[in-house]
């Protein structure tokens, strides 16, 4: 269990610096929205690949950042009936979850995608507007995507599990994408104003006296 652990803590990781990363891309898509806005203003000039360089950068950042979403337990979650159940309850529902829908659907997607994508490497299929792009780089994102969904989807049965056994913490506590150096310097610096407080209202009460 501690080797499968550490796997999923090594998931954790791609997948919590792929979602701290993944922000640029949305700018990237931002920026190229605010040029395209700009030279079509001023140049009376535009082109459907400036079009297409904002969907290919949106497309990326929401598929690479489904992995991330799940570490987070951001998904869309109907919790009239869960919230409700016990923690136990709770966990063995997300296994099954994990285990027999969103595994499978992952696997097909994988299954499904990934020859699309390498025919249209293949091939160089190039967008049908004018002006437009080759296809197989905005393709790519959904296989790249699912594997990260599909890894997460892995870690988070691993922890679920670990909590039935006893072997790991709760997996619907508290998240922090911090590392252990900045979690100790927040808590040094917590209780440094602590004191400094203690130290005011000591010295306040002779005052008051």
């Amino acid at each position: 269990m501690q080797a499968l652990l550490a796997l999923s803590r090594a998931i954790d990781r791609l997948n919590a610096f792929i979602g701290k990363y993944s922000i640029w891309l949305i700018f990237a898509a931002t920026f190229v929205s605010a040029v395209n806005a700009v030279v079509r203003k001023v140049f009376d000039y535009s082109s459907n690949g400036f079009l297409e360089v904002q969907w290919y950068l949106f497309a990326w950042s929401f598929l690479i950042a489904a992995g991330y979403t799940l570490l987070h337990r951001e998904h869309v979650r109907i919790d009239v009936i869960n919230s409700r159940l016990s923690k136990k309850t709770q966990v063995w529902i997300d296994i099954i979850g994990f285990a027999f829908f969103l595994t499978p659907l992952c696997l097909t997607i994988l299954y499904l995608s990934w020859p699309v994508v390498m025919q249209m490497y293949n091939s160089g299929e190039m967008s049908g507007n004018p002006g437009g792009l080759i296809r197989w780089p905005v393709w790519a994102a959904i296989p790249v995507g699912i594997t990260l969904l599909l890894l997460q989807g892995i870690s988070e049965l691993i922890k679920r599990i670990a909590f039935l056994t006893g072997d790991g913490p709760d997996p619907m506590g508290k998240l922090s994408d911090k590392s252990a150096e900045e979690e100790l310097a927040e808590a040094l610096r917590a209780e440094a104003e602590r004191k400094e407080a203690e130290a005011a209202a000591a010295m306040a009460a002779p005052a008051k006296r």
